[in-house]
């Protein structure tokens, strides 16, 4: 079922209802408060940018298509994620093509994350992998005999939905993102972020991606979902490849070493006021990610802010194989790296970047625009 398109009036009131109560304050009645908030300007810029760097997708197939096709949560019609592993079997259902995307700016970045979902994580194969995965969790329930890792929860081989994806920050070069340079890219994969540097970047020692213009070339795995750089791991007999194109195209018509055209859909207008709600028919687990110290450029002056995050939906609710085991991206996060804060990686992509890859001081850590943190442009 293609999702409902919505006027650009209706999401702009839709937009305003769901801004976050943590925005900049108001200045005093001397000055006219300036205009903030997710209104239609920042939904239009944003799409602008995503759409600058929008990756191509290098989607591995395996013996399930369907449950490697690149789709929204909702392809069904409904935000429930515990009906979605089956349902990816109804072929009354298409498997339209969309990417979810989150913008962030600072002076000298952009930050944009892309997130791909898949119907079902099927490591393992469709009906092996979920009873397998369901054997070790049982066993591990009563009492770690089948598990000496102590991993289980996190490398299962297969559960209902799938989320992952990776971030790409271009250097600016004035405020047209047409005229910026991705510089870095970190993928994610199976709790693993994967960090590559572009050629001729000061930060050495680190993997190399290949690119069309603007656009990072990408592989994800069939079955499993995880993402890298195209090019390691990616000579694949079956592959589909999925381009931005303004548009959802439907993979089914593709056919082997397909091409099919994606659309972009915006985190903070879909799954985000679900996250916020909690648990709920989307979310099976919700986790506060507590409070977020951050800084925002103001009148080119960066000041430290502190963000109550509080409460998330963390997990998509799923209930075959491992339960509620797919994330959304500000759940996302490296097992080598436990000590970093919850979604800090999502929330605060800029501090991030600069620690991962050793940026300079003209690196700037302060958001002219991040508005998962309550910073909007003016």
């Amino acid at each position: 079922m293609t999702p409902r398109l919505f006027s650009t009036r209706t999401f702009l009131a839709l937009a305003i209802l769901l801004a976050p109560s943590f925005a900049a304050p108001a200045q005093s009645k001397k000055k006219p408060a300036a205009k903030t908030g997710y209104g239609a300007a920042s939904v239009a810029r944003d799409r602008e940018v995503a759409a600058a760097f929008a990756p191509v997708f290098y989607q591995g197939l395996g013996d399930n298509a369907r449950a490697d096709f690149i789709t929204n949560f909702d392809f069904d019609g409904d935000w429930r994620g515990d009906n979605n592993w089956a349902n990816a079997d109804d072929r009354r259902f298409k498997m339209r093509a969309y990417v979810y995307y989150a913008v962030g700016e600072t002076p000298t970045h952009f930050f944009v994350h892309y997130a791909v979902f898949h119907a079902r994580d099927y490591k393992g194969g469709n009906a092996g992998g979920a009873i397998l995965s369901e054997a070790i969790r049982e066993g591990v329930r009563r009492g770690g005999r089948y598990d000496p890792t102590g991993l289980s929860s996190e490398a299962v081989l297969a559960h209902e939905n799938d989320m992952e994806g990776c971030l790409v920050v271009a250097a600016k070069s004035g405020e047209d993102p047409a005229r910026a340079r991705v510089v870095y890219v970190e993928t994610l994969g199976h709790d693993h972020f994967q960090k590559y540097a572009a050629e001729g970047e000061g930060a050495s020692g680190f993997k190399r991606f290949a690119a069309e213009g603007q656009r990072p070339l990408l592989y994800v795995e069939p079955k499993g979902h995880g993402v890298s750089a195209y090019g390691e791991e990616t000579r694949e007999r079956k592959l589909l490849v999925y381009r931005y194109a303004g548009r959802a195209g439907d993979a089914e018509t593709a056919g082997e070493r397909g091409e099919v055209g994606y659309d972009l859909l915006p985190l903070y207008t879909t799954l985000w006021p679900r996250a916020r709600r909690g648990a709920n028919e989307t979310f099976g687990v919700a986790r506060d990610f507590g409070v977020l110290s951050a800084s925002a450029s103001e009148s080119g002056k960066a000041l430290g802010r502190r963000v109550t995050l509080g409460k998330l939906g963390s997990a998509f609710r799923g209930k075959v194989g491992a339960p509620n085991a797919a994330r959304p991206p500000w759940g996302w996060f490296d097992r080598t790296e436990r000590a970093t804060p919850a979604g800090s990686w999502f929330f605060d992509p800029a501090a991030t970047v600069k620690r991962d890859f050793r940026a300079g001081e003209e690196f700037s850590l302060a958001y002219t625009h991040a508005p998962f943190l309550g910073v909007f442009r003016r």
